[in-house]
């Protein structure tokens, strides 16, 4: 191992504020990342089942025309 102890693993060589905001930007910009996509997933699930019910009440009802 590079480093000598593990408190020496976190100083980094005394840049540790450099690569540990790196890290913790990197990360923190991930997160939202995931958030955001899970979000717009589920909406997009929604309007797509939105549209889909929409076109089966649309189908339903035209059925429903030609029965009488």
């Amino acid at each position: 191992m590079y480093f000598e102890s593990l408190s020496d693993f976190f100083a980094m060589g005394g840049y540790a504020s450099y690569v540990w905001s790196a890290f913790g930007i990197t990360f923190l910009a991930m997160f939202i990342l995931l958030i955001v996509s899970i979000r717009r997933g589920k909406s997009l699930l929604s309007e797509v089942q939105a549209k889909v019910d929409r076109q089966a009440r649309i189908d339903a009802a035209k059925h429903m025309e030609n029965t009488l």
